[in-house]
Order: structure tokens, then sequence, then C-alpha cells
């Protein structure tokens, strides 16, 4: 018999050193995405400029790395905050840990290099070499054009540097073993001619990331497949909960509006009379951070809705807000 008990356990011993084997591989090998380019920008003013239209009105950067006022109608970002980074991506939030964006103020950035903030953005990978959790979505960011990626660094170069520590990040199992798995090597992308606006509308959605948030996501904060931009996905705010509406061409999402009418939609919120209300508690509010996506050309808000409109269609009926005082009663 305790011949047979050793037979037994051999395999079950060969099993579990090469499952350590592999998570070791993963946990000290992994991301291999290869070490920072060689890089310098030497930033003009026209390269700010469209880094400060990217960052703050196509790919948001100011959205998740400064604070937003929540007591206002669509959480405008709060005046000075610029990059200070902060903000929280909790278990709450459907994410499999607990994230906070970090500071990218030159207060932060100084010793950073060119290269490695570049290799940050595209391949979610740190200056210390850690796998960042995608709440950035560096996926997206890796099909950038590579001259965006630059202005988008000389502009955070340019932010007025603000001493703010930020807790770190920290993801549960196995989502802090699976995370550097995710982080690739990367090209980046080619930005079409505006004139193709379908193109040009799939490459600015990409970069903004509209899918990320428009999509829902399972237990483990991954995209559900076939559900692609249909909505739903939750977002815990101080009144409430709010969820993603379904952008898709179906008639639950986007099929009734009208090119004019989605692109008025943003740019009510840069109108010069506009301000944003005060929202009481139980009251809406949207995580959508529209004024921000308000400060993009009528060009590019065109082609991000011709975009939207040649995606599969997807049936999906959203119900948009639950105010707080249900979810307690619900509990």
């Amino acid at each position: 018999m305790k011949k047979i008990g050793r037979i037994l356990l051999f395999p079950v011993g060969v099993v579990v050193l090469l499952a350590g084997a592999g998570l070791a591989y993963v946990k000290l090998a992994l991301p291999n995405v290869g070490p920072p380019p060689e890089l310098t920008i030497r930033a003009d003013s026209a390269q700010i400029a469209r880094g400060h239209y990217l960052a703050n009105h196509v790919t948001l950067c100011m959205d998740c790395h400064s604070t937003r006022d929540w007591t206002k109608m669509a959480g405008p970002m709060v005046a000075g905050t610029n990059g200070k980074g902060g903000e929280s991506f909790p278990r709450e939030m459907g994410f499999p840990g607990q994230y906070y964006a970090p500071n990218i103020t030159p207060a932060r950035l100084k010793d950073w290099t060119d290269g490695e903030i570049y290799r940050t953005i595209t391949t979610g990978v740190s200056r210390d070499g850690r796998a960042l959790f995608p709440v950035m979505p560096y996926p997206g960011y890796a099909k950038m054009d590579p001259q965006d990626v630059k202005d988008i660094i000389a502009y955070v170069r340019s932010l007025a540097p603000i001493e703010n520590k930020v807790a770190a990040s920290e993801s549960d199992f196995p989502k802090n073993f699976i995370l550097n798995t995710i982080p690739a090597k990367t090209e980046g992308g080619k930005r079409p001619d505006p004139s193709d606006e379908l193109a040009y509308g799939k490459y600015l959605v990409t970069i903004s990331a509209c899918g990320d948030c428009h999509t829902p996501v399972n237990d483990k904060a991954e995209p559900l497949p076939g559900m692609e931009f249909a909505g739903g996905r939750p977002f815990p705010l101080p009144t409430g909960t709010v969820r993603a509406m379904n952008i898709t061409s179906d008639e639950t999402g986007i099929k009734a509006i009208t090119k004019a009418a989605f692109v008025d939609r943003f740019k009510a919120y840069t109108n010069p009379d506009y301000t944003h209300q005060v929202v009481g508690d139980d009251e809406f509010n949207s995580v959508m951070p529209w004024t921000m996506y308000g400060g993009m050309t009528e060009t590019d808000l065109g082609a991000i809705y011709t975009y939207l409109r040649s995606v599969k269609p997807v049936k999906n009926k959203v119900e948009r807000f639950t105010p707080k005082s249900k979810l307690v009663a619900m509990k």
C-alpha cells in the first residue's frame, strides 16, 4: 500500500511543481515588453497644444488623473488638480482589487525619461517594471499613433508640479498573477486621415476607450463576449448607481439619434452659458465626463458617431440609474 501511495503521490508532486514553476515564471519573468525606448521629446507649443487636446478631450488622461466634483452634474474637473492623481477605482465598481490613478505631474515624473513614460502609456509597464491594471486603457493606447503619444507626453511635462502622494494599487488573487500576462510589445498604430470618417472614428473610439465603460464585464472585470458597447456597466456614485448606456445602433441604443443630435449632446456642455447643476441626494448624476469629451471638435465627434453606427447592434435596455435610497432599501 505504501508503494502504491508513493506512486500516486509522484504525479501530484509533478503537477504541484509545474504549477509552482509556472506561477514563479509569471510573477518573476513577466511582464516582458523590453526596455523603454531611447526617446527625447523637444516639444514646441504646437505639440503641447495637440497633447492638451488629446489628454483633456480624447484619451482623457486628465479625467482619471485629476479630481472631479461629484456634487455637480457629470463631475466636472476641479480647477488646479490637473494630473495630481488619487482617483479611486474600487472593488465596488467591479474591479479585482483597489486601484488608484497616480500623480502624473512633474512633481512625480521629473525623474522619468520620456521613453519610460512612453512605455507606460503604450504597454502598461511602469518605470520599475510593474504591470499596471488596465483601468488605464493601455491596450487601446497601444494602437495610438506614436506621434500622438509623444504629444501627450509633451503636454504632461508642461503641467504644474503638484506634490500629492497617492496610495499604491493592489490586485486580488489570481489577478495579481494574471496582470503580468496582459502587457505586450507594440509598435503603435497610425492615425487615419479624418476624411476616412469610418477608420478615423474607429481610431478615436479606440484611444478614447469608449468600450471600457460601455461594455459590461464579468466578476473578473473581463468584457462580456458579444456585448461590446451594449451598456449596463454599473458605476456607484454618492447619490446612487449609474449605468453606462447602450451606444450600439440598436433601438435600445443610439438608433434614433442623428449625428447632429449626437454632436450637440456633447457640445451643450461647452456652451458658454452652461453651468453644472448641483446634484442633490438621490438625484441622477453621470460618470460620463461630458465636459471633457465636449471639447472635441465636431469633426472628431461626428467620426465617432459614424463608427458607432457601424458596430453590431445589441439589444440591451439599460436602467440608467438607481437612487441611493432604493439601493439601501434593497439590502
